[in-house]
């Protein structure tokens, strides 16, 4: 049966269509134009969404948790949890995120994660697209809270054999380039079709340059763990924002970069090629108190999350993160949109199919209201009642 969804604005996001209709058939967009030029089938479904916004269905690349399950856990109520808490918050689709642990408990996380991939629930709840994998192979330097204790050099074997026992489902690495082994890894990882992600790193200029010339394409949570910027030395995190070979994500909470630091790295990525990410842990969704990250515990309070001190991981939501960064920065909600839709698919190499509302993409949709607040999602076709 086709579904119709009608609103008074659609951002695809890289065109403002107003008086919408999208017509959906077999979970997938079948088309998309205004009113004016398409006929409402008769004998379809349909939903309207007077005064609302239709957008595509959130991407997060960068998530640990929420609802007070890690996913590292990999248990079926679990991922349950949390995928059906993103969904409230108008996430569709994802990376679950691993934290640095010992090599038989990330073997055995990536293991269930992967069955997961392999086979995704039914249900009304965000779909994991694939694996991050941020750790082991970071800098001791700017390792944050991952524990030193499991840090290792990265190697082409190393990362086979997590690509292997993931089942071939690891999408994302956040590695440091400075490390031993690096280049080596990040060409091997190009060759499985994993994107390399500069992070957590104490790199200077000629290690960041040598990664990207090996096949990075992306940084992870720009300015944090990452050496800092100096006018003379800029090290990595000159490259990350001028070069125009790498995409980067940044956390706009107001806590982990401030909003004036968030303005700099959009003025310096542009809007193409820029995302936001969440870097949420358990505590998300949840009230103050001792959360898990990985293998350790996490102490939230007030939306800050601790462990020894420092920061670990966030309780952002990314609808959360689209309103902060059009008060950072002052964009528009189509521009800041496409930081969390287009942009990412873009990233993954899924852009024919999410992070746009055109015909033959997944129909993944978020329904915003004015506010730029989620008042309902469909996933692949399927909206909750």
């Amino acid at each position: 049966m086709k579904t119709v969804i009608t609103a008074e604005t659609l951002f695809t996001p890289l065109e403002e269509i107003r008086n919408p209709v999208v017509i959906i058939e077999d979970e997938r967009i079948a088309a998309v134009a205004s009113r004016a030029a398409l006929e409402i089938p008769t004998q379809a479904r349909h939903l309207d969404f007077p005064g609302q916004i239709i957008v595509p269905g959130l991407i997060d690349v960068h998530i640990h948790g929420g609802s007070g399950y890690d996913v590292m856990q990999a248990g079926a109520s679990a991922l349950a949890s949390i995928e059906q808490g993103m969904v409230r918050h108008g996430v569709t689709s994802y990376l679950p995120t691993t934290v640095t642990a010992s090599w038989e408990q990330t073997l055995h996380s990536v293991d269930l994660l992967g069955q997961h991939i392999e086979r995704p629930p039914a249900g009304h709840r965000s779909r994991a697209l694939g694996i991050h994998l941020e750790g082991p192979f970071i800098s001791h330097a700017k390792r944050g809270v991952h524990p030193p204790e499991h840090l290792l050099p990265p190697t082409p074997a190393l990362l086979q054999n997590l690509h292997d026992a993931a089942r071939h489902t690891v999408r994302m690495m956040t590695l440091a380039p400075e490390v031993n082994g690096a280049v080596d890894t990040i060409r091997h990882a190009s060759g499985l079709g994993i994107r390399s992600s500069l992070g957590h790193s104490d790199a200077d200029l000629a290690n960041a340059r040598a990664a990207v010339d090996a096949g990075a394409l992306h940084a992870t949570h720009t300015f944090n763990a990452m050496r800092p910027l100096d006018h003379r030395e800029p090290g990595i995190l000159g490259l990350v924002l001028s070069d125009d070979r790498l995409t980067a994500d940044l956390i706009a909470d107001g806590i982990h970069v401030a909003p004036e630091v968030v303005k700099v790295f959009l003025a310096s990525k542009g809007l193409q090629r820029s995302l936001l990410i969440t870097d949420a842990i358990s505590a998300t969704g949840m009230p103050n108190g001792q959360y898990q990250l990985g293998n350790f515990q996490v102490h939230v309070k007030d939306g800050r999350c601790e462990y020894q001190g420092r920061l670990a991981g966030s309780v952002l939501t990314l609808d959360g993160a689209v309103r902060n960064v059009m008060q950072f920065a002052a964009l528009t909600l189509r521009h800041a949109i496409q930081l969390v839709t287009i942009n990412p698919a873009r990233l993954l190499g899924i852009a024919h199919e999410r992070g746009a509302v055109v015909p033959g993409a997944v129909a993944d949709l978020t329904i915003l209201n004015p506010h730029s607040q989620v008042v309902g999602c469909m996933v692949a076709g399927t909206m909750e009642a």
